[in-house]
């Protein structure tokens, strides 16, 4: 339930904080808006408040093209109930319904899909299926705004089967013709075409890059104090991404053959980048213990580094196992030369990390010639394997079904578990207490912070982080 008075202070504010939480309908223009739309306030007595974009576009309200809705953040809830919906959430924005259908993602989020259409329904006044909708819509919608892409680009990029659907839905709840919502700024077609996402609250790009540059592989990834670029295959597309800060949040750009992917990779992206957590909240309650104090006062807001493709990062970890982040890339970056697909670029990208094929198909032996013991070859193979079968589901928010299904791979222990859990199933919990860097950090074995719940991957990133800032002070 919505507080009338919170939700009316928080548009008189514009409060970055409340952005994305809920939306305002204008019962005087039929539109929709976030709390921090630049537009001049309207009277209270034409405001409604709805606690998901679906449910305002349910109501009749068609979104704003001031504050652009589909810019807003999502939500990073802490009760099991909403962690749950927000989860549900951030995969259905990622395509999932369109991939598999909602009970393929009930049963990756442990539950049954009656039980899934009531908590969504319960926390954001919406079914899964409408929301699924609003998200194609407004998927669309920043497509149109912000590519030169045709109309029939966009619809298939944004999820719709048919042009024609796609033509009837967009008249249907807004008023015009994909045709006519077109952004007043022409954009010519290129190589390469640019969004924007807006974080929830302050967001501070440098810890997250000095993490990703510290573990950035040769070919595959580039990274500098102010931005992250990579290759990345999504499906038969072979393009690639850079990340910035840009003037209304983070700047995407990616290259225009991935266009047709946009929608699950900013959903991706999002989640990699940490950009819908509610850091007061995580920094308030690190901050209740004496060992994180400092490091919270001396630099709030350090997020947690995701991961862009769950496989990669399952492969990555068992690289990692009990050996330092320079041996762990070293390793990686010959499993790249050696599998990884080559890229026609002239640019420092030149290779994209091996797809589940590659490595399924390699073979123990082959895996193993890059060095690695024969044990480790083999956990690799099988994780590849498992892939392969479709039993390895390791998207973000699966966090029971991934942690299950990492733990029936030979090889793959709780360090492991934790770690991809961490960086790629999106568990905040996640907390690998057996890393010799962390029991470094805290001086002590067998500490688990469980005072720390439901927070403890965040300090996990705080303690790991204190090496690289004691190692810039000297």
């Amino acid at each position: 339930m919505l507080d009338a008075d919170i939700c009316h202070a928080a548009c008189d504010a514009k409060d970055r904080r409340f952005d994305g939480r809920f939306y305002i309908g204008v019962a005087s223009t039929g539109i929709y808006c976030r709390c921090i739309c630049p537009a001049r306030l309207v009277k209270r007595a034409n405001r409604s408040f709805w606690p998901s974009a679906a449910a305002a576009e349910a109501a009749g309200f068609r979104p704003c093209l001031i504050c652009r809705p589909e810019r807003a953040p999502g939500l990073a809830p802490i009760d099991a109930p909403a962690r749950l919906a927000g989860a549900a959430y951030a995969r259905i924005e990622a395509g999932a319904l369109e991939e598999a259908g909602l009970e393929a993602l009930a049963d990756d989020l442990g539950v049954t899909s009656r039980h899934l259409r009531r908590v969504m329904n319960a926390e954001f006044g919406a079914s899964p299926i409408q929301i699924a909708q609003t998200g194609r819509l407004l998927a669309a919608r920043r497509l149109l705004n912000e590519t030169a892409l045709s109309v029939t680009e966009i619809a298939f990029a944004s999820g719709f089967r048919s042009l024609r659907r796609f033509n009837a839905t967009m008249k249907e709840r807004y008023g015009a013709p994909p045709s006519k919502m077109r952004g007043r700024k022409a954009i010519a077609r290129g190589e390469t075409f640019t969004v924007s996402l807006s974080p929830r609250g302050d967001y501070n790009l440098a810890p997250m890059l000095d993490f990703l540059r510290a573990r950035a592989l040769s070919g595959v990834e580039t990274c500098s104090a102010k931005s992250y670029a990579r290759v990345l295959k999504y499906g038969d597309a072979l393009g690639w991404l850079e990340i910035g800060m840009g003037p209304k949040g983070l700047a995407l750009t990616l290259s225009e053959n991935l266009a047709a992917h946009l929608r699950p990779l900013v959903a991706q992206v999002r989640g990699a980048f940490d950009l819908d957590a509610e850091m007061c909240a995580v920094d308030a309650h690190l901050a209740l213990d004496p060992e994180l104090r400092q490091d919270v006062k001396r630099e709030p807001g350090v997020r947690l580094p995701g991961a862009l493709d769950g496989f990669e990062c399952a492969i990555r970890a068992v690289l990692g196992q009990q050996i330092t982040v320079a041996g762990a890339r070293t390793l990686t970056e010959r499993l790249v030369q050696k599998f990884g697909a080559p890229t026609a670029s002239e640019s420092a990208l030149t290779h994209a990390f091996p797809d589940v094929a590659a490595l399924a198909n390699a073979g123990v032996v082959h895996i193993a010639g890059i060095g690695l013991p024969r044990k480790r070859a083999e956990t690799l193979y099988a994780l590849a394997r498992a892939a392969a079968a479709g039993k390895l589901g390791l998207g973000r928010g699966a966090i029971a079904a991934g942690r299950a299904a990492l733990a029936e791979i030979p090889g793959i222990g709780p360090w492991t578990v934790e770690y991809v859990a961490m960086r790629a199933l999106g568990d905040p919990d996640a907390y690998p207490a057996t890393d010799i860097a962390l029991i470094n950090a805290l001086g002590r074995k067998g500490e688990t912070l469980d005072h720390l719940k439901p927070w403890r991957a965040y300090a996990a990133i705080r303690l790991w982080r204190r090496a690289v800032v004691r190692g810039a002070r000297k």
